[in-house]
């Protein structure tokens, strides 16, 4: 059996859309949620599927190692990030090596980095008068963004569209690819 825990700061749709797709689920499991922000609805979310959850501060998570002791208690096997805005600190990337997991709304390499998430990401595109975008999933290290890619999936971005349908299309290639791809990647 493979545990995940899920690592979110915000309302915690795509934590949710992991937690229903691996319900049931004989190899894989969700087993913790963590959050940065104890007003995130991903916190309600975790109650509603009766999932551990814990909510923690800036030092807790990078002055100390009481994540990862919470993480190994749990025997934890593989980290998945879904929104989560905080850098990982070195200490969890050598604990779980290739076995941090990230989804960005773009496809990176290009906007990507510090402060680039969420609908930031999407006027940025727009602005720039890009013709596609996407989602790039990929291993976490040292810096935002920058990790081995694992998967993208693109989605046009038409002239008169707006960072809102831009947001739109990009939620839904998350939606619909995510879960998979980290069922094939805890499966090979």
């Amino acid at each position: 059996m493979n545990k995940i825990a899920i690592f979110a700061s915000g309302s915690g749709t795509n934590a949710e859309n992991i937690i229903k797709f691996f319900k049931g689920n004989k190899k894989i499991e969700i087993s913790l949620i963590f959050s940065n922000n104890k007003n995130a609805y991903v916190i309600q979310r975790a109650k509603n599927h009766r999932i551990q959850h814990y909510i923690f501060s800036r030092p807790d998570f990078y002055e100390s190692k009481n994540i990862l002791q919470i993480l190994r208690e749990n025997k934890i096997d593989y980290i998945v990030l879904a929104g989560f805005l905080w850098l990982i600190p070195e200490y969890l990337i050598e604990a779980y090596p290739n076995k941090i997991i990230n989804i960005h709304p773009a496809l990176l390499p290009k906007y990507g980095g510090k402060g680039m998430y969420g609908m930031k990401v999407h006027e940025s595109i727009v602005a720039n008068q890009e013709n596609e975008t996407g989602i790039s999933i990929h291993f976490v290290n040292k810096e935002f963004d920058k990790g081995e890619l694992i998967f993208q999936a693109k989605c046009p971005v038409l002239p008169n569209d707006t960072a809102e349908d831009v947001a739109k299309k990009v939620h839904e290639l998350e939606y619909m690819h995510f879960p998979s791809v980290i069922e094939n990647l805890l499966n090979d």
